[in-house]
């Protein structure tokens, strides 16, 4: 499995629609998938999936390094409904996960079926795609590229994913179908509000050179960190980031984090709420990723149905024909 900082060829979106659940906000929300995408344009293209190609593409006054398809879907979360490549023999694989709604919490058919209807367009090529009856979602895992894959034991053992599996037995199916040769169990950590049952893209993430950054929500999660040494048997860069609370106007906490950037060629986004350590958590970032332009993307919007910049967008590694 690749590592997010690898070279990709485009990012994957799926537009806000009025049969997803930003009907309540649906202005303001596609608002914030168009700041996104205009800023990932630069340095790469987007492909939109679109309910309606023209109803999306009215919104959009350029449609530089943009390329729209039309499908139907339930909501707009890329990152757990897409595909998620790897390498084999040398050549890009893509692997068709069985998406369930994180648990059987909401209606997920018309997502879990997207990327089988995808595979028959122009858009993928040059790579083969694996379906996988096996419940998996790409913010449930994380890839340094080397082997390593860091994931939390409250996701992937949860029993409303695999229940007929052990972690022996997950383990296994991770490590042939993902080609990675080390798991690390995260015990510890979890964002108030998360209903993806702690999904690693929440809490910790890979970074260049042996770097794990994290969000200090958790006393504990530091000490496990620290503990956890790569397939190479190398220790970790440890960065902490910012824990936040943000609640909505009923007082429910919203999972709002820092952790949820997204790397993109050249440049990494990082989803920011209007709040005080905003910039902090920015200037760490950037420390980290000193090749890379850093910006900030305001997702007080996105966080108001729980995800964040990361979860409305999946990276793609092979070719796409335009």
């Amino acid at each position: 499995m690749l590592a997010e900082w690898q070279k990709q060829t485009f990012v994957q979106l799926i537009f806000p629609h009025s049969k997803s659940d930003w009907n309540c906000c649906l202005e303001e929300a596609s608002t914030n998938f168009l700041n996104i995408i205009y800023a990932i344009t630069p340095y790469q293209p987007c492909l939109i999936i679109c309910d309606d190609i023209k109803r999306v593409q009215s919104y959009f006054t350029t449609t530089n390094n943009i390329y729209f398809i039309e499908q139907e879907t339930n909501d707009t979360w890329s990152r757990d409904s897409s595909v998620i490549t790897i390498i084999e023999d040398d050549k890009f694989k893509l692997l068709d996960f069985t998406f369930n709604g994180w648990g059987d919490k909401f209606e997920a058919t018309l997502d879990n079926s997207l990327s089988s209807r995808l595979s028959k367009t122009s858009f993928y090529t040059d790579s083969t795609m694996d379906e996988i009856n096996f419940v998996l979602e790409g913010g449930s895992i994380e890839s340094d590229g080397e082997g390593t894959l860091l994931t939390t034991t409250k996701c992937l053992l949860n029993k409303n994913r695999n229940p007929n599996l052990n972690k022996t037995e997950i383990e296994n199916i991770l490590k042939n179908s993902l080609n990675v040769r080390k798991i690390l169990w995260l015990n510890s950590g979890e964002i108030d509000g998360d209903d993806t049952d702690a999904h690693i893209d929440t809490i910790a993430r890979f970074a260049p050179n042996d770097t794990i950054i994290y969000v200090a929500c958790d006393k504990n999660i530091e000490t496990e960190l620290k503990s956890f040494k790569s397939a190479q048997n190398r220790e970790y860069n440890l960065v902490s980031l910012p824990h936040i609370e943000i609640f909505d106007e009923d007082g429910e906490a919203l999972p709002a984090t820092y952790a949820n950037f997204l790397i993109i060629n050249g440049a990494v986004l990082v989803p920011v709420y209007g709040v005080d350590t905003d910039r902090e958590a920015i200037e760490i970032i950037r420390g980290v990723f000193t090749d890379r332009k850093v910006i900030a993307i305001d997702c007080q919007t996105l966080i108001r149905q729980h995800g964040s910049l990361h979860c409305v967008t999946m990276q793609m590694y092979h070719r796409i024909i335009i």
